[in-house]
């Protein structure tokens, strides 16, 4: 109907297994659903099993990204930080998943350690991923300049792709349009709404990362979907959602007051509406 299949991430929150949700998805409507592998508890193997039986795709693959930082580090903790992602390339090779997602940094306003040092892990990364015919989606988070030095850096490798996050597009890049600087390399999307930065002198933290459903934030979604229809992507509409409130916030409380039935439904219903918009923006282009 939208002319591409409508995805959604494992969450976590509810009361029931990854394999229960992801039956769940399927019953709503949803097509596709990507694993989110941040706290490496995912049952890969058993999920890829249960997209075949269901006739679901699993277009992509999050790695964990608690070591990000760890990778512009001269120093040994890089080593242990570049060992982890080429062991989750790895995975998604055995696996067959085409993309796997992971971040360029962690952190708020920290100095660079070794700019050398990232671009090299990184790129060892990469260059192992395109061995084995995995691309690598860098995702738009805090830090967008080791982003922008890892595009530019790494630019004669073909399998790096851009994951766009519309959510950290507002509340951790100040809402710089990023789809206008790395939209033609567009390979991956976490579609998700919030409220922008919170704090009055503008800065950052990781509690304003919502992730709540489309439409119920300041997220501007005719631009979105006018961006994705320029930058003509056909890959699944992945959205990254979240039914748990960060600390000392209750963004997310009624989600996660919902029964699973009527969350994911929900969240089809937006997906939807965000599918609609862009095949709107994609006969006018």
């Amino acid at each position: 109907m939208y002319k591409q299949k409508l995805c959604l991430g494992i969450l976590e929150g509810f009361d029931m297994t990854y394999a229960e949700q992801v039956r769940l998805m399927n019953k709503v409507g949803f097509e596709a659903f990507f694993i989110d592998d941040c706290n490496r508890h995912s049952p890969v193997g058993e999920l890829v099993s249960l997209s075949k039986e269901l006739g679901m795709e699993i277009p992509s693959y999050h790695a964990p990204f608690n070591k990000s930082d760890d990778l512009w580090n001269p120093d040994e903790i890089g080593e242990i930080g570049k060992r982890e992602l080429l062991g989750c390339v790895e995975l998604c090779a055995r696996f067959e998943i085409p993309v796997m997602v992971t971040h360029a940094f962690i952190g708020y306003d920290d100095d660079f350690v070794s700019v050398e040092a990232g671009i090299e892990r990184y790129g060892e990364v990469a260059r192992r991923a395109s061995e084995l015919g995995v691309r690598l989606a860098l995702e738009n988070t805090e830090g967008d300049e080791y982003l922008a030095i890892l595009f530019d850096a790494l630019r004669s490798e073909n399998c790096i792709g851009f994951c766009w996050d519309t959510g950290h597009e507002l509340c951790y890049n100040y809402g710089k349009d990023m789809a206008a600087l790395y939209g033609d390399k567009l390979i991956c999307t976490h579609l998700n709404d919030n409220l922008g930065i919170r704090d009055f002198s503008g800065k950052r933290t990781w509690h304003d990362d919502l992730h709540l459903l489309p439409f119920d934030g300041i997220t501007d979604w005719d631009s979105v979907a006018k961006r994705l229809a320029k930058a003509k992507y056909s890959a699944p509409l992945s959205f990254e959602l979240s039914i748990r409130s960060k600390p000392e916030r209750h963004e997310n409380d009624a989600y996660a007051a919902m029964s699973p039935e009527a969350y994911f439904t929900a969240a089809y219903n937006r997906a939807c509406r965000v599918a609609a918009l862009k095949l709107r923006y994609e006969r006018e282009e």
